[in-house]
């Protein structure tokens, strides 16, 4: 299983380098622009073989759901979700009047240059669940650890953290580690990024 899983992220990460080196866009303040086959416009089979990357890491672990959050994290976590044969659920930035009690709490969005509500029915996730989280990019960590800490307080497992993308400089593993304890895993790791380069770490 583990030379498995390291043939598909091998081929993955050719594939992604290749993507963030020739499409991505530094905008400064430390956002990558990935909007192309991430984000906005996807690429139906690149998400396919992250789906089933994420979802062969965890297949022995009995995860019952992956939790996301709108909108970007959505199709990764659609993905490892479909390969996994599980459920999906993910977190509304905004309550809509058809959710009633929910596990709520705020995070700061560094896209959207504000706070932003994260709201998970209570209906959706209960203390029988094991629960692998999965977003595109791990950068502060702070969206990621208000979903660990709402895994958390619904009484689930939480299994695993996974992230399309991380920017190493932003330090957000070291927070999510030291605090859940869990895996957490990326596959393209950003070591540095300004107006002339994007800096990949080699594996």
């Amino acid at each position: 299983m583990k030379e498995e899983i390291k043939i598909l992220k091998d081929s993955l990460l050719i594939n992604l380098k290749d993507m963030v080196q020739k499409q991505g866009l530094y905008l400064g303040n430390g956002i990558l622009k990935v909007d192309k086959f991430i984000n906005h416009q996807v690429t139906p089979s690149l998400m396919n073989e992250i789906g089933k990357y994420f979802g062969k890491c965890f297949e022995e672990n009995g995860i019952t759901k992956i939790l996301t959050a709108e909108s970007s994290g959505i199709v990764p976590a659609y993905a490892t979700a479909n390969y996994l044969n599980i459920p999906m659920v993910f977190a509304r930035k905004k309550k809509p009047i058809t959710m009633k009690e929910t596990y709520y709490k705020t995070a700061p969005s560094h896209t959207k240059g504000g706070i932003v509500e994260i709201h998970v029915s209570k209906e959706m996730i209960s203390d029988e669940d094991k629960i692998l989280i999965v977003d595109d990019f791990l950068a502060s960590g702070k969206t990621l650890k208000v979903l660990s800490e709402i895994v958390i307080d619904s009484g689930a497992e939480l299994c695993g953290i996974t992230a399309v993308i991380e920017k190493n400089f932003e330090n957000g593993r070291e927070i999510l580690e030291n605090e859940f304890k869990v895996p957490v895993i990326s596959l393209l790791k950003i070591l540095s990024m300004d107006d002339s380069k994007i800096e990949i770490a080699d594996y």
